[in-house]
Order: C-alpha cells, then sequence, then structure tokens
C-alpha cells in the first residue's frame, strides 16, 4: 500500500481526496473481508448440516426398519416407510432393492431470484453426501439410500450474504458521507491558510486566519498569525532602523561640516593672513626678525591646533590604532586616557583573554560602545567609579548563526537615569548599529547607577 504513496496520479490528489479515497478503500475492504468471512464459513456450516440430518435420519430408519420382517406385509410396509420419509425437506430417501445404486437428483433450481445461484451451491456443497442403511425383507438383501439436500441452509446463508451486502453496503455509504462531511468541514481552514500565507508571501503581513477546524489546525492558524504579527514587525523594526541609519549618517555629516567650518575655517584664514604677512616682510629691504618670528610662531600654533582638530575628526570617523593596535590595547588606551583626564572617577577594567578574535565590525562595535558609555558617565552621571567588562557569552535570542558573542558591560555608581528620560543619539545610533549585526542593547538604571550592556555577535565582517 506504501508503493502507491509515488505514484503521480495520487501525488495530484489533493489532501481532502486523499482522506475520502483512503476512507473508501477502508471501508470497501472491510466488507469485502467480512462477506469473504460468510463464504468462508459456509463450507463447513453446509457440511455440519449434511453430517447432523443424514445420523439422525440414519437412526430412525434404523429404529423403524429394526422390526420390519415381524409385520405381515413387510414390503408394503417398506414402501409406505419410504412414501413417509420422501416428503422431508433437507433428506431424500431413495430404497435400493436391485443391486443398482442410485444417486439422487438434485432439486430444481427455484426460480426465486433470491435463490442462491448455482455457483455458489457448487462451491458450498460440490457434492451430495448419502448412507447407505442396508435393509433386508425376508433373508433378500436391500438398502434404503439417505442423500442431504442442505437446500434451505445453502439459500439461508446466501440470503444472509446478500443481507449483509445490502446493509453493510448502505452503512458504508452513511458512514463514507457523515466522514467526508466531518474531514472538509475540518479541512475547511486549509484555503484560509492558504490564502493568509500568500498575502503575507506577497508582503501584507496584516493578514489573519480565524481559529477554526480540529485543535490541530487552529493551533497553526495561531501561530501564522503570530508568525505574520512577527513578520510585519520585524520589516516595520527594518524601515525605522533604515531611517534612523539615515537621519544619523546625515547628522553626522552635518556635524562633520559644522565642525570643519567652524574649525578649519578661522584657522585656514589666520594660516593666510601670517603667510602674507612673511611674504611682505621677506620683499623689504630689512626684514624684522622679531616680526617673522612672531608670524612664524603664530603658523606653528595654528598648524598644531589644526593636527589636533584633525585627530578628534579621524577618531569620531574610526578609532585611531584600532586596527594596529588590536582591540585589547586600543581599549586599554582609551581607558587609560579617560582615567588620566579623570583622576577622581576610578575606572575598574576586566577584559577577558579569553575573547579571542571578534572580528573587525565587531572590534569597532565593542570600542564605540565603551567609548559612548563612558562620555554618557563622564558628562552626566557624577559617579566616582566605573566598571568595565568585556568577556564572552553564549549565543542568546536574535544572536543565531553566530559561533558566540561578546558581551560588554560598562557600570557606574552615579545618580541614575530620570524616570521617563530618553536615550541619546549615541546610545540609539550604538543600539541600531548592534541590532543590524544581530545583537541587542539595554539600559538599565537603579539606585545603584546605570547599567549599560551589550550582546555583539562575533565574527562580524
Amino acid at each position: 500500500m506504501t508503493l502507491s504513496w509515488n505514484f503521480p496520479m495520487w501525488q495530484k490528489l489533493s489532501l481532502r481526496a486523499r482522506i475520502n479515497l483512503l476512507l473508501a478503500l477502508v471501508l470497501t475492504l472491510g466488507l469485502a473481508i467480512n462477506i469473504a468471512r460468510l463464504v468462508v464459513e459456509a463450507g463447513p456450516r453446509v457440511q455440519a448440516e449434511d453430517q447432523s440430518v443424514i445420523r439422525l435420519a440414519r437412526e430412525f430408519i434404523e429404529m423403524i426398519v429394526a422390526d420390519l420382517n415381524e409385520a405381515p406385509d413387510p414390503e408394503a410396509r417398506l414402501n409406505r416407510i419410504t412414501g413417509d420419509l420422501s416428503r422431508l425437506r433437507h433428506v431424500s430417501i431413495t430404497r435400493q432393492a436391485d443391486g443398482v445404486a442410485r444417486r439422487p437428483e438434485r432439486a430444481e433450481d427455484s426460480d426465486d431470484p433470491r435463490a442462491p445461484p448455482a455457483w455458489f451451491v457448487s462451491l458450498v456443497h460440490p457434492e451430495t453426501t448419502s448412507v447407505s442403511v442396508p435393509v433386508s425383507i425376508h433373508g433378500q438383501p436391500g438398502s434404503l439410500v439417505i442423500a442431504s439436500h442442505p437446500n434451505d441452509e445453502i439459500a439461508e446463508i446466501w440470503d444472509g450474504i446478500v443481507t449483509q451486502i445490502e446493509v453493510g453496503s448502505a452503512i458504508a455509504l452513511v458512514l463514507f458521507l457523515i466522514t467526508m462531511m466531518v474531514v472538509s468541514r475540518a479541512l475547511t481552514p486549509l484555503a484560509a491558510l492558504s490564502q493568509a500565507m500568500a498575502r503575507i508571501e506577497a508582503g501584507s503581513y496584516d493578514a489573519r486566519v480565524a481559529p477554526g477546524g480540529a485543535p490541530e489546525l487552529a493551533a497553526i492558524c495561531g501561530k501564522l498569525n503570530h508568525l505574520a504579527a512577527t513578520l510585519g514587525e520585524a520589516v516595520e523594526d527594518k524601515r525605522q532602523l533604515a531611517e534612523r541609519a539615515v537621519s544619523l549618517q546625515d547628522l553626522e555629516r552635518k556635524e562633520i561640516a559644522r565642525e570643519l567650518h567652524d574649525e578649519f575655517g578661522p584657522y585656514l584664514f589666520a594660516l593666510r593672513a601670517h603667510a602674507g604677512a612673511l611674504v611682505r616682510l621677506s620683499e623689504g629691504p630689512e626684514p624684522d626678525a622679531d616680526v617673522l618670528r612672531k608670524h612664524g610662531g603664530a603658523i606653528l600654533e595654528q598648524v598644531n591646533a589644526l593636527q589636533q582638530f584633525n585627530r578628534r575628526v579621524l577618531e569620531k570617523l574610526r578609532p585611531v590604532g584600532l586596527a594596529e593596535l588590536g582591540l585589547h590595547q586600543a581599549l586599554e588606551a582609551l581607558l587609560r586616557l579617560w582615567g588620566e583626564s579623570h583622576p577622581d572617577v576610578a575606572i575598574e577594567t576586566t577584559i577577558s583573554r579569553a575573547l579571542g578574535e571578534t572580528g573587525e565590525t565587531a572590534d569597532l562595535t565593542i570600542y564605540r560602545v565603551v567609548q559612548e558609555a563612558l562620555t554618557n558617565v563622564f558628562r552626566h552621571a557624577e559617579a566616582t567609579s566605573v566598571n568595565v567588562t568585556i568577556e564572552t557569552a553564549e549565543p542568546q535570542k536574535g544572536t543565531q548563526g553566530f559561533r558566540d558573542c561578546a558581551l560588554v558591560r560598562v557600570r557606574d555608581n552615579g545618580r541614575g537615569l530620570k524616570p521617563g528620560h530618553r536615550l541619546g543619539l549615541g546610545l540609539i545610533g550604538m543600539r541600531e548599529r548592534i541590532l543590524a549585526l544581530g545583537g541587542s542593547l539595554t539600559v538599565a538604571s537603579g539606585d545603584g547607577g546605570v547599567t549599560v550592556e551589550a550582546l555583539i555577535p562575533k565574527g562580524s565582517h
């Protein structure tokens, strides 16, 4: 039966058609097995009936003919007994007095339409069973031949089979129709599920399916609705993430443009003025050395200021030394600079050596998280101590597909965040960056200060 699953015709059938077809096959097979059982049991039943009828008839005849020779006319009495017994339905008794065996003939087929057909009679009673009872009249041997004719028993069996076929077929048909209706109603949600999936595939994440049908299908409907809602939220988060990324990028560009305009402009103007003065002085007959030194010193100061400003801009674009020194040394240098500039704040640092290689993108993200968190601490927290921890963590929900993660935790003992406080653009940008990598960033505030915790997938390039 399992081989039929690979038939092309079977594969083209719908689930409803497959269930209905299997049900029809099972009901038909059950009815056929029951009919076959009745047919198989018919032969032994007829044979038992033959034996029982012949045994009773033989015992009866032996009892009657026991005192046959004592009668005034044994011959007439024997003929009368034979005539009386010939009216029996299930047996025929024939006298055999000439030594020639005469096989009793079968009863003629009845014209009753419900009479068993000849093939069925031949199947269950192929040969007529007969027994000879010896009878002696005045020393002359003879016999009475008893032959069974179980026509009534065969007709009863055949009638039972026909009734079983009719009643069984009617019951099977009713069961099939009822089950077909139940299956049809139970599978009704499949059409709605298919339509909802098509809408979700087309981008309509507001598609929903009313749970119904069997509990399993109702559970599937509920899970599909949850999946559609989750996909809709994910798409909306992605859209907001892209919008925020563009906004932050524009904001960074505006800030860099403003700094270039505010810082580079005055310095370049001053450099140009001092360079012009030097040119004019060099054209004179006797340049004043003190004035030349004055303008030269001013140019050096302007160049030094430009170098410092250039370093700050580069630090914003990309941490200096991160690629050259590596994450560990770059973080140590950053934390050392913060400690030197804020000696009143104790900075405790724990960087796990088991962190290993994290990847270029993850290195930059870890560095930025620490930098942004410390910037907020020293600007707003009024803390006296800061604890920075960077270690390896197992992947969590939302970080599938990565081998492991880096856990970055920056905790201070400052005043914490005010109720309803909104995160600044720096932390918002960090959160969006980490979410884009498949990680997470949380900011928790309490009486003991603020804790910034980031889970960053390793191996992100």
